[in-house]
């Protein structure tokens, strides 16, 4: 697999009440096209402020972020929000649907922002909520829809633009067991059938073992102790 993701010593600091926080001590790791990486840990080691660098949601206060041959960090803020809506695909452990809005609405909205005409959006968007089981349900607002749908309506939404990298943030943490596995089930399918580099934060050992790697990442830095760990 061909190297898609490249973080070298990342590095993020908050000063706070005349105290300086460090979240993250620099770290480094790779991410191919295809694979999927979980990165597992206790709360606050500093894993989805990770996520958040490695989408380009924030800015580190040192350290380089390489997809392929491009820079991050030399991008405007305009260039990046560009960049992750065509590149990068995001599911959280809360779904952050607009109420107000459909299903379909919901999973179209990266394409309408990225300026696809809106009929194209649209059939995208409908046939991932197909594919995620909801085609009955396309016309339903999140209020009329169950925790676990939600969460599908989320993925199909995360995929419509057809990023090359989906970022998981605890996708499954407020979903009950059987669900759960369901919308992990389908990160995994898009994983596997589309090439989609899949990272994932989570709490879940069942979850994380069956990852092509485990990271594990403890008082901001990649540590030993986890199988196929990457040392930063």
């Amino acid at each position: 697999m061909s190297e898609l993701i490249r973080a070298r010593d990342l590095q993020k600091h908050f000063h706070r009440a005349g105290e300086t926080l460090h979240i993250l001590r620099g770290v480094s790791l790779t991410v191919s096209a295809g694979e999927f990486v979980a990165v597992v840990g206790p709360s606050g080691a500093g894993k989805s402020t990770l996520l958040h660098l490695l989408g380009a949601l924030d800015r580190p206060t040192g350290g380089e972020l390489s997809y392929g041959d491009r820079a991050l960090w030399t991008l405007s803020d305009g260039e990046l929000a560009e960049f992750r809506n065509r590149t990068i695909g995001f599911v959280f452990q809360f779904h952050h649907l607009l109420p107000e809005f459909t299903a379909l609405e919901n999973a179209m909205m990266p394409a309408l922002i990225s300026r696809r005409p809106p009929a194209e959006a649209a059939e995208a968007a409908r046939a991932l909520l197909v594919q995620v089981g909801l085609g009955g349900r396309v016309q339903h607002r999140p209020g009329e829809l169950s925790g676990g749908e939600q969460q599908r309506v989320a993925v199909a939404r995360a995929l419509v633009s057809s990023p090359r990298v989906l970022l998981a943030d605890e996708p499954t943490g407020n979903l009950d067991r059987k669900t759960g596995e369901e919308v992990f089930a389908l990160l995994r399918l898009f994983n596997r059938e589309r090439g989609v580099a899949l990272v994932l934060v989570t709490h879940n050992e069942a979850l994380s073992r069956q990852a092509d790697r485990i990271l594990r990442l403890e008082d901001g830095r990649l540590v030993e102790g986890a199988p196929g760990v990457e040392k930063g």
